[in-house]
């Protein structure tokens, strides 16, 4: 679990020191500029933007039941950073897997991926696409919303 938070808390770190520093070099507003940015990377980069997560298992079961697609994601890759944001609200309606959290999760990517944990890695109907367009995701959200 550390992992996820590793990036989002650097950032905060860093963010947090170099506004001290302009803060005491007289710039406030920069200051808070700077410290808001880091902030706000802080927070794309943090498990926190992710609807809830949930396992595997459980997933491939609510699937089968819906329909719905699963997404085995890991908190600060940028793809699947890219794709929950250009989804919008209707990420809600997938099932996403955190594989730094399911080693089932992680398994399945791999078994998918030729051995390497790609993401975001999509399963519609029992087939794996690996890093698909967000537009293709938004698809295959139509016939089971």
């Amino acid at each position: 679990m550390m992992r996820a938070w590793t990036v989002p808390i650097l950032l905060m770190l860093c963010g947090s020191a170099l506004a001290a520093g302009l803060v005491s070099s007289g710039t406030a507003g920069t200051a808070a500029a700077v410290l808001l940015l880091f902030v706000l990377l802080a927070g794309v980069n943090s498990p926190l933007i992710f609807p809830k997560s949930v396992g595997a298992s459980e997933a491939r079961r609510l699937s089968e039941i819906d329909g719905r697609p699963v997404v085995f994601w890991r908190p600060g890759c940028q793809y699947c950073i890219r794709l929950r944001i250009r989804l919008g609200r209707g990420a809600r309606q997938l099932y996403w897997v955190n594989i730094w959290r399911d080693p089932d999760g992680a398994a399945e990517v791999r078994t998918a991926n030729d051995g390497n944990e790609t993401v975001p890695t999509v399963v519609v109907a029992g087939r794996p696409h690996t890093n698909p367009d967000p537009a293709w995701v938004r698809e295959q959200l139509s016939p089971s919303a």
